[in-house]
């Protein structure tokens, strides 16, 4: 049975997974979202904006504490839904995650960067969520920030520095796709040196899915 099964048998037994399978399926009976993509031209120098706390930005290793995104029973709703997805995501198995470490040695924050030659991979998990990668394209997703470390700039800093790593690729662009109403996830790809070229809107109608892209005016 793969990993991402045994994941989802697993949640299905929690309080937390069972409400968000349920969740997804009333998504897939109606749902209408919008999303600009962002891209970030490698060719343009581009320093990483400082983060409040030093931390250190590499890949994610096999001995690397991820409790930041573990289940507990008093997590609140939106923390709980949020740690789900990014387990999940863990264990899709698609390289490769980087995380940013403090001073501590405590993980605090990851996001994955995807390469072209991992296009299948990517329409595999997300469906049509995303365009299919040019071979100078890579796509960053995934990102999430402890709780206990938001507020910290380490999001612009760390999904600048990752960016950085496109080039050993062979990618020129980065892209990375944000919902319109999350102002904070949208100002970090800012200072990260992302703008947005492009609108997305996702939408389910009794389980059929659309996705359609239109390049900003």
């Amino acid at each position: 049975m793969s990993t991402v099964v045994n994941v989802g048998l697993g949640l299905m037994r929690s309080g937390t997974g069972r409400r968000r399978v349920w969740q997804g399926v009333r998504r897939r009976l109606y749902m209408r979202r919008e999303a600009f993509g962002l891209r970030r031209d490698l060719s343009v120098p581009f320093e990483a904006p400082p983060a409040k706390i030093p931390v250190t930005v590499r890949p994610l290793q096999p001995d690397d504490d991820l409790s930041f995104i573990a289940d507990a029973p008093d997590l609140p709703a939106r923390v709980a839904r949020e740690h789900v997805d990014q387990r999940l995501l863990l264990n899709a198995d698609i390289p490769t995650c980087w995380i940013a470490v403090d001073t501590d040695g405590t993980a605090c924050y990851m996001q994955w960067l995807i390469a072209a030659r991992d296009n299948a991979r990517i329409k595999a998990w997300w469906g049509g969520l995303f365009p299919e990668l040019k071979p100078d394209e890579a796509l960053l997703e995934g990102a999430y920030t402890a709780d206990s470390h938001r507020g910290k700039g380490i999001m612009a800093h760390a999904m600048a520095v990752i960016a950085e790593q496109a080039r050993d690729l062979g990618a020129q662009h980065v892209i990375t796709f944000v919902v319109k109403d999350n102002i904070a996830s949208l100002k970090g790809c800012e200072r990260a040196g992302f703008t947005p070229y492009i609108e997305r809107e996702d939408g389910w109608t009794l389980f059929r899915r659309r996705v359609r892209f239109r390049p900003l005016a």
